[in-house]
């Protein structure tokens, strides 16, 4: 239990963002079985020092604003909810599999449209309607990941993000609280069992989808390209709420991906906890978050929709992009122009392996058997073909 001193409190939180709104949040009995669960954990098992609650408190505040004022537009303009959504595709694949490089890769090509950083962290007004306010929000990007991640060490290294660049849809889910990302960050295993076992996803991504509607309202409309690992974990309900849209999923040998979770969550969390984090609680905790991220691909592509999901292999991604995003574009019904062909040649140049610096992990330094691991993800292993990953990259350098 976290001391009197650091609790967090869900109402008074709920009032500084109605205040900030200037209205009240319309829609809360909607998420507030979420938002109570995440405070409930918060104050359980986060263990927050004075740094850590703040930029909780800021975190749920941001998100509960962005929602109310969502809600704002709607009331302004209904029209707004007859914005269609064609053929989205949603990116990803397990955490740390590759996702956010593959994003940066795809964003290359401007017939597809990705949310963009500042968009995540400040996405009302609607940009087309104030583009005089775009420069200010791209300009204060800087001062926002400060806030939530000047704590950490070596941000760049573990996460690629950049002002103007492609970002995930993590924002957009937490709007509504239904995003398990919350745990990497916190440590909040009741609301992650929370998420994945009783909380309404199809309420989350319809939340979503209201966002994306307010990002395109009265601008051009090319086809949504939406990243999150975490995605993997609602598919079904992803295709209740955008019925036609495709999946586009990486894979990486899942005991590399493990190691690799267990660094960042480890990295995100300590700077914000008193005593700072536990690893071998977190190899715990990630082994699960993992194989749960791992039996939801599995039951889906075992399933009816199995055919919508495209499969990308995260080494042959590596050694040969322009080869991999060829066979997505055929899967996913177009062609591979030739200016696309030269962006992403060019932005692999530019973002050398290595770039914004190294971020070494090691399975063994989060307590975790490597023997009961392999046991954990062998079928998902075998279904996929997925190498060892030293075997893998020693390939490719053969």
């Amino acid at each position: 239990m976290a001391a009197a001193d650091t609790l967090i409190d869900g109402a008074v939180l709920l009032a500084r963002a109605e205040a900030q709104a200037g209205a009240a949040d319309a829609e809360h009995g909607l998420i507030a079985g979420n938002l109570a669960a995440l405070v409930e954990s918060v104050n359980r098992d986060a263990r927050l020092n004075e740094a850590g609650r703040a930029i909780a408190e800021d975190m749920i505040v941001s998100h509960l604003l962005h929602r109310i004022q969502g809600q704002q537009w709607i009331a302004r303009h209904p029209e707004i909810l007859d914005e269609t959504i064609t053929e989205p595709v949603f990116l990803t694949g397990l955490p740390r599999s590759g996702t956010t490089y593959f994003q940066y890769l795809f964003d290359r090509d401007d017939r597809f449209r990705l949310i963009r950083t500042w968009e995540a962290n400040h996405p009302s007004p609607p940009p087309a309607v104030d583009p005089a306010s775009v420069a200010a929000r791209i300009a204060e990007q800087p001062e926002v990941k400060r806030r939530r991640h000047g704590l950490v060490e070596n941000f760049d290294a573990i996460h690629l993000t950049d002002p103007t660049g492609s970002e995930e849809c993590h924002m957009f889910l937490g709007q509504s609280f239904g995003a398990v990302g919350f745990h990497n960050v916190l440590n909040v295993p009741d609301f992650f069992e929370h998420v994945m076992e009783r909380a309404d996803l199809a309420l989350t991504y319809r939340i979503h989808k209201r966002q994306l509607q307010l990002l395109q309202w009265r601008a051009p409309q090319p086809r949504w390209a939406l990243k999150y690992p975490n995605h993997v974990i609602a598919m079904d309900r992803i295709l209740e709420v955008y019925p036609d849209a495709r999946f586009v999923m990486t894979h990486r040998d899942p005991v590399q991906v493990l190691a690799s979770i267990c660094n960042l969550t480890h990295t995100f969390r300590g700077p914000r906890m008193e005593g700072g984090s536990d690893p071998h609680l977190v190899g715990r905790q990630m082994l699960d978050f993992i194989g749960r991220h791992v039996d939801r691909i599995m039951d889906f592509t075992g399933g009816p929709d199995a055919g919508r999901v495209v499969h990308v292999d995260y080494y042959r991604l590596l050694d040969d992009p322009m080869a991999e995003i060829e066979q997505v574009h055929e899967a996913l019904g177009i062609d591979t122009p030739d200016n696309v062909r030269a962006a992403v040649t060019q932005w692999r140049a530019d973002n050398p392996k290595g770039k914004r610096g190294s971020n070494p992990y090691a399975l063994d330094d989060y307590g975790l058997d490597r023997a009961e691991v392999e046991s954990r993800f062998a079928a998902y292993r075998e279904r996929f073909a997925i190498p060892h990953e030293a075997e893998a990259l020693a390939g490719a350098r053969g």
